[in-house]
């Protein structure tokens, strides 16, 4: 008789989710699951709103990333306003997403994720979280904390908030960066680069220590996909999609996102919210793709900038074409540099300091796609419109999605690895669970609807006992 283990609720991830791990009758791992639990729909309840107010609405999606959901729908209203923007507003939301991406990739290697490494997978689960690792190595939590503080800071000085700022908006942003606030990022800097150069060097003593969990953890061929720059280095905002093989071999580039429809596609299994995104071109589940840090380094040739493509030659030196999902957590870091070394251009960047932040144009195109990089991968938000720009169709492909193929082939990989019979260790669970989070989904975002939402609906006497049910699939 199959037996399952439920982890319920999986921990240090942005959202709600649990695991089922199924053993068959010799207590071996026949299948593993990650279910999302959540339920959004976002899509349907912005349908009759005006486009412009949808950077605001979608920021609401989460609190964690709010700033991936703003680019990115003002520029699905570029597109439906049919503009381009001025280059001091382009290098200004620039500027916020390298914000964005520091603090959010902070939060994820020092918050989340950095009690197992410092603490033990098999360490107490009372203390293993960040209170613990306040209390074994302060000094490096703290740095953390600041860390990301200077990121969302960089969000605050721009868009006058560090969450849900109303800022960017179609056709542009609605401020500068003043003086002041460029003085103040300046003169942060150095410490930002010191904590970050800190955190790589202590990611190479944590794969010698944890060597057999980076082989282990989601470790597989897949596809990858991401924004590439006409050049083809590391691009977070602009750019086109590139798709590569587990050796990064190119097999598309020069992908527009409008385009996406046709060369992304979205199946739906009943036992999650959460849909599964893969290559169309090689079907479901053969079309399996990750996307974020790890997708980014994988895409790209190079980063762009000395110190953080020094970084990436040396972690291909070690590893080649990576395909550890392990190995997502020293790609955030690495795209930590990159983005604190594309801070430090941007600031001293006399476009910076133009008046043109905005243009003025109504209606011009009655659809239109928005692509951005958010921490987690790449971001699209699909807008339809009437000719008073109210919309008619919404539809956002989340970065988190995305990866739900390769985050359920990651646990099923662990769990097969180290479960074998019912009696399992707590520490072994946590690896289940770890394997989740070296994606670090933000599941708040990558929830929406198909169609009409499956409800079970009992009536129960004063008993308790059910007199009625009634159910829509």
């Amino acid at each position: 008789m199959q037996q399952r283990i439920v982890i319920d609720p999986v921990t240090r991830i942005e959202g709600h989710a649990k695991i089922s791990i199924f053993l068959d009758n010799e207590g071996q791992v026949s299948d593993a699951r990650f279910h999302v639990t959540e339920y959004r729909g976002f899509e349907r309840f912005c349908e009759g709103r005006p486009f412009w107010e949808m950077p605001g609405i979608t920021a609401r999606i989460c609190g964690i990333c709010p700033i991936s959901h703003i680019l990115a729908s003002a520029k699905a209203g570029d597109g439906i306003l049919a503009v381009q923007v001025s280059p001091t507003a382009n290098k200004l939301r620039r500027l916020m997403n390298l914000g964005q991406i520091t603090q959010s990739h902070a939060l994820s290697f020092f918050h989340l994720s950095a009690p197992d490494f410092l603490l033990g997978f098999d360490s107490d689960p009372a203390t293993r979280n960040v209170f613990g690792l306040i209390k074994e190595n302060a000094d490096l939590a703290r740095r953390g904390i600041r860390l990301r503080q200077f990121g969302q800071d960089i969000i605050r000085l721009l868009g006058g908030s560090k969450i849900h700022p109303a800022w960017a908006t179609p056709g542009g942003v609605r401020s500068a960066l003043t003086e002041e606030a460029r003085d103040d990022i300046r003169a942060r800097l150095p410490e930002a680069f010191e904590t970050t150069q800190i955190a790589l060097d202590l990611f190479q003593e944590i794969l010698e220590k944890f060597g057999h969990e980076a082989h282990v953890f989601g470790n597989f061929p897949s596809l990858y996909m991401g924004l590439v720059a006409p050049d083809g280095s590391w691009e977070h905002h602009d750019g086109h999609i590139r798709f590569v093989d587990s050796a990064r071999n190119t097999i598309a580039d020069h992908l527009d996102a409008k385009d996406y429809q046709q060369y992304i596609g979205e199946a739906v299994e009943p036992w999650s919210y959460l849909k599964f995104p893969y290559y169309k071109p090689m079907g479901y589940p053969d079309g399996i793709y990750r996307v974020g840090p790890l997708a980014r380094l994988n895409v790209c040739e190079r980063m762009g900038t000395p110190r953080a493509d020094a970084e990436l030659a040396a972690f291909r030196d070690a590893h080649g074409a990576v395909n550890s999902s392990f190995l997502y957590h020293q790609a955030r870091l690495i795209e930590i540099l990159c983005a604190l070394e594309h801070i430090e251009m941007l600031i001293e960047d006399p476009d910076l300091r133009g008046d043109r932040l905005r243009a003025d144009a109504g209606v011009n195109s009655l659809e239109s796609v928005g692509v951005s990089e958010a921490p987690r991968g790449t971001l699209f938000h699909h807008y339809k419109v009437d000719p008073n720009g109210r919309l008619t169709y919404v539809n956002l492909i989340i970065s988190t999605g995305q990866n739900n193929v390769a985050m359920n082939r990651t646990v099923a990989q662990i769990a097969r690895h180290y479960i074998h019979g019912p009696e399992v260790k707590e520490g072994l669970l946590n690896r289940v669970e770890a394997g989740i989070r070296c994606f670090d989904p933000c599941l708040s975002c990558s929830t929406h609807a198909l169609g009409a939402m499956p409800i079970q609906l009992q009536i129960t006497d004063h008993h308790g006992d059910v007199i009625r049910e009634l159910r829509r699939d």
